[in-house]
Protein backbone atom coordinates (compact mmCIF):
# COMPACT_ATOMS: atom_id res chain seq x y z
CA UNK A 1 0.00 0.00 0.00
CA UNK A 2 2.73 2.51 0.97
CA UNK A 3 5.16 3.84 -1.59
CA UNK A 4 8.91 3.81 -1.12
CA UNK A 5 8.81 7.12 0.76
CA UNK A 6 5.96 6.16 3.09
CA UNK A 7 2.34 7.00 3.72
CA UNK A 8 1.32 10.58 4.52
CA UNK A 9 -2.02 11.31 6.18
CA UNK A 10 -3.36 14.62 4.83
CA UNK A 11 -6.08 16.15 7.03
CA UNK A 12 -7.67 19.00 5.09
CA UNK A 13 -11.33 19.96 4.59
CA UNK A 14 -10.78 22.15 1.50
CA UNK A 15 -10.93 19.74 -1.42
CA UNK A 16 -8.83 21.86 -3.77
CA UNK A 17 -5.99 22.19 -1.24
CA UNK A 18 -6.13 18.51 -0.28
CA UNK A 19 -5.95 17.52 -3.94
CA UNK A 20 -3.00 19.88 -4.54
CA UNK A 21 -1.10 18.39 -1.60
CA UNK A 22 -1.91 14.86 -2.73
CA UNK A 23 -0.70 15.44 -6.30
CA UNK A 24 2.64 16.92 -5.24
CA UNK A 25 3.25 14.26 -2.60
CA UNK A 26 2.47 11.43 -5.02
CA UNK A 27 4.76 13.05 -7.59
CA UNK A 28 7.58 12.90 -5.02
CA UNK A 29 7.02 9.20 -4.30
CA UNK A 30 4.74 9.28 -1.24
CA UNK A 31 1.44 7.48 -0.90
CA UNK A 32 -1.38 9.62 0.48
CA UNK A 33 -4.55 9.10 2.49
CA UNK A 34 -6.99 12.02 2.79
CA UNK A 35 -9.33 12.81 5.68
CA UNK A 36 -11.57 15.92 5.96
CA UNK A 37 -11.97 16.31 9.74
CA UNK A 38 -10.40 15.63 13.12
CA UNK A 39 -12.53 12.68 14.18
CA UNK A 40 -11.81 10.68 11.03
CA UNK A 41 -8.13 11.69 11.24
CA UNK A 42 -7.72 10.19 14.72
CA UNK A 43 -9.34 6.94 13.56
CA UNK A 44 -7.14 6.84 10.45
CA UNK A 45 -4.02 7.36 12.56
CA UNK A 46 -4.72 4.24 14.57
CA UNK A 47 -5.68 2.22 11.52
CA UNK A 48 -2.98 3.27 9.05
CA UNK A 49 0.00 4.31 11.21
CA UNK A 50 1.33 6.83 8.65
CA UNK A 51 4.91 8.07 8.42
CA UNK A 52 3.78 11.67 8.87
CA UNK A 53 0.69 13.91 9.10
CA UNK A 54 -0.07 17.12 7.21
CA UNK A 55 -2.63 18.65 9.55
CA UNK A 56 -4.80 21.66 8.77
CA UNK A 57 -5.42 23.78 11.87
CA UNK A 58 -8.82 25.15 10.81
CA UNK A 59 -10.76 21.90 10.57
CA UNK A 60 -14.57 21.82 10.82
CA UNK A 61 -16.41 20.40 13.83
CA UNK A 62 -15.32 20.11 17.43
CA UNK A 63 -11.79 18.88 16.73
CA UNK A 64 -9.55 21.41 15.01
CA UNK A 65 -5.96 20.58 14.09
CA UNK A 66 -4.57 21.82 17.40
CA UNK A 67 -6.87 19.50 19.34
CA UNK A 68 -6.04 16.57 17.05
CA UNK A 69 -2.33 17.09 17.71
CA UNK A 70 -2.97 17.45 21.44
CA UNK A 71 -4.87 14.15 21.55
CA UNK A 72 -2.18 12.39 19.52
CA UNK A 73 0.54 13.42 21.94
CA UNK A 74 -1.58 12.66 25.00
CA UNK A 75 -2.02 9.06 23.87
CA UNK A 76 1.67 8.67 23.12
CA UNK A 77 1.47 8.99 19.34
CA UNK A 78 4.62 10.84 18.23
CA UNK A 79 4.07 10.57 14.48
CA UNK A 80 5.70 13.65 12.91
CA UNK A 81 3.15 16.46 12.42
CA UNK A 82 3.41 19.41 10.05
CA UNK A 83 0.70 22.03 10.62
CA UNK A 84 -0.79 23.67 7.51
CA UNK A 85 -2.86 26.75 8.31
CA UNK A 86 -4.04 30.16 7.22
CA UNK A 87 -3.09 31.59 10.62
CA UNK A 88 0.17 33.50 10.40
CA UNK A 89 0.26 34.66 14.01
CA UNK A 90 3.27 33.82 16.19
CA UNK A 91 1.01 32.83 19.08
CA UNK A 92 -0.62 30.15 16.92
CA UNK A 93 2.76 28.96 15.68
CA UNK A 94 4.22 28.72 19.17
CA UNK A 95 1.11 26.92 20.45
CA UNK A 96 1.50 24.32 17.73
CA UNK A 97 5.16 23.76 18.53
CA UNK A 98 4.46 23.52 22.24
CA UNK A 99 1.95 20.76 21.53
CA UNK A 100 4.63 18.74 19.76
CA UNK A 101 4.19 19.74 16.12
CA UNK A 102 7.41 19.41 14.13
CA UNK A 103 6.92 22.24 11.66
CA UNK A 104 4.43 24.91 10.62
CA UNK A 105 3.48 26.11 7.11
CA UNK A 106 1.07 28.99 6.43
CA UNK A 107 -1.33 29.34 3.51
CA UNK A 108 -0.87 30.25 0.76
CA UNK A 109 2.16 28.00 0.48
CA UNK A 110 4.43 26.75 -2.25
CA UNK A 111 3.66 23.04 -2.82
CA UNK A 112 7.35 22.41 -3.46
CA UNK A 113 8.30 24.05 -0.16
CA UNK A 114 5.64 22.02 1.63
CA UNK A 115 7.04 18.76 0.26
CA UNK A 116 10.60 19.84 1.09
CA UNK A 117 9.64 20.73 4.66
CA UNK A 118 7.88 17.39 5.05
CA UNK A 119 11.00 15.62 3.80
CA UNK A 120 13.11 17.50 6.35
CA UNK A 121 10.75 16.47 9.16
CA UNK A 122 10.94 12.83 8.11
CA UNK A 123 14.74 12.92 7.90
CA UNK A 124 14.87 14.28 11.44
CA UNK A 125 12.61 11.47 12.64
CA UNK A 126 14.68 8.76 10.95
CA UNK A 127 18.09 9.89 12.14
CA UNK A 128 21.36 9.02 10.41
CA UNK A 129 23.47 5.84 10.56
CA UNK A 130 26.51 5.58 12.79
CA UNK A 131 25.20 7.61 15.70
CA UNK A 132 25.82 6.38 19.23
CA UNK A 133 24.67 6.93 22.77
CA UNK A 134 25.11 10.04 24.85
CA UNK A 135 24.89 10.22 28.63
CA UNK A 136 24.60 13.31 30.83
CA UNK A 137 24.06 12.36 34.45
CA UNK A 138 20.98 10.12 34.58
CA UNK A 139 19.87 11.12 31.08
CA UNK A 140 20.71 8.77 28.20
CA UNK A 141 20.08 9.54 24.53
CA UNK A 142 20.32 6.67 22.03
CA UNK A 143 20.34 7.88 18.44
CA UNK A 144 20.29 4.37 16.97
CA UNK A 145 16.90 3.63 18.54
CA UNK A 146 15.82 7.29 18.59
CA UNK A 147 15.00 7.08 22.29
CA UNK A 148 15.77 9.01 25.45
CA UNK A 149 15.54 7.75 29.02
CA UNK A 150 16.14 8.92 32.59
CA UNK A 151 17.42 6.25 34.99
CA UNK A 152 16.17 3.71 32.48
CA UNK A 153 12.65 5.14 32.22
CA UNK A 154 11.72 6.23 28.66
CA UNK A 155 10.91 9.86 27.93
CA UNK A 156 8.74 10.75 24.95
CA UNK A 157 10.55 13.29 22.78
CA UNK A 158 9.46 14.44 19.35
CA UNK A 159 11.90 13.86 16.47
CA UNK A 160 12.67 17.58 16.46
CA UNK A 161 13.33 17.69 20.20
CA UNK A 162 15.60 14.66 19.92
CA UNK A 163 17.49 16.19 17.00
CA UNK A 164 17.95 19.47 18.85
CA UNK A 165 19.26 17.67 21.93
CA UNK A 166 21.65 15.58 19.87
CA UNK A 167 22.93 18.67 18.04
CA UNK A 168 23.80 20.33 21.35
CA UNK A 169 25.36 17.12 22.71
CA UNK A 170 27.50 16.81 19.59
CA UNK A 171 28.82 20.35 20.06
CA UNK A 172 30.72 19.06 23.14
CA UNK A 173 30.07 22.04 25.41
CA UNK A 174 30.32 24.75 22.75
CA UNK A 175 27.58 27.38 22.87
CA UNK A 176 25.48 27.43 19.70
CA UNK A 177 23.41 30.41 18.64
CA UNK A 178 19.83 30.04 17.45
CA UNK A 179 20.61 30.50 13.75
CA UNK A 180 23.22 27.73 13.89
CA UNK A 181 20.83 25.42 15.73
CA UNK A 182 18.11 26.05 13.15
CA UNK A 183 20.52 25.28 10.32
CA UNK A 184 21.97 22.16 11.97
CA UNK A 185 19.08 20.56 13.86
CA UNK A 186 16.34 21.63 11.45
CA UNK A 187 18.42 21.28 8.30
CA UNK A 188 17.29 24.67 6.99
CA UNK A 189 18.06 28.33 7.40
CA UNK A 190 16.10 30.61 9.73
CA UNK A 191 12.71 29.85 8.19
CA UNK A 192 10.67 29.96 11.39
CA UNK A 193 12.51 32.51 13.51
CA UNK A 194 14.62 32.10 16.62
CA UNK A 195 11.48 31.69 18.73
CA UNK A 196 11.23 28.14 17.33
CA UNK A 197 14.44 27.13 19.11
CA UNK A 198 13.32 28.71 22.39
CA UNK A 199 10.02 26.84 22.30
CA UNK A 200 11.67 23.47 21.74
CA UNK A 201 14.24 24.10 24.48
CA UNK A 202 11.36 24.96 26.82
CA UNK A 203 9.67 21.69 25.85
CA UNK A 204 12.85 19.73 26.57
CA UNK A 205 13.13 21.36 29.98
CA UNK A 206 9.48 20.59 30.76
CA UNK A 207 9.87 16.92 29.80
CA UNK A 208 13.31 16.29 31.29
CA UNK A 209 12.92 18.44 34.41
CA UNK A 210 16.01 18.60 36.60
CA UNK A 211 17.76 16.17 34.24
CA UNK A 212 17.64 18.56 31.26
CA UNK A 213 21.27 19.37 30.40
CA UNK A 214 20.54 22.39 28.17
CA UNK A 215 22.00 25.62 29.55
CA UNK A 216 21.21 29.13 28.40
CA UNK A 217 24.26 31.18 27.43
CA UNK A 218 23.34 34.85 27.64
CA UNK A 219 23.81 36.79 24.45
CA UNK A 220 24.58 33.63 22.44
CA UNK A 221 22.17 30.71 22.69
CA UNK A 222 22.42 27.28 24.31
CA UNK A 223 24.92 24.57 25.20
CA UNK A 224 25.23 21.19 26.93
CA UNK A 225 28.22 20.42 29.15
CA UNK A 226 29.40 17.20 30.77
CA UNK A 227 28.16 14.87 28.04
CA UNK A 228 29.79 11.46 27.67
CA UNK A 229 29.61 9.36 24.55
CA UNK A 230 28.69 5.70 24.90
Amino acid sequence: MDSARGLVLVVEDETSIADLERRYLVREGYSVHLEPDGESALLALQRLRPAAVLLDVGLPGDLDGVEVCRRMRERGDWTPVLFVTARDDEVDRVTGLELGADDYVTKPFSPRELVARLGAVLRRSEGRPGRRRWRVGELEVDLDTRRASITGEPVDLTPTELNLLHTLLSARGRAMDRAELLATAWGQADYAGSRTVDVHVAQLRAKLGAHCPVETVRGIGYRVTGAERG
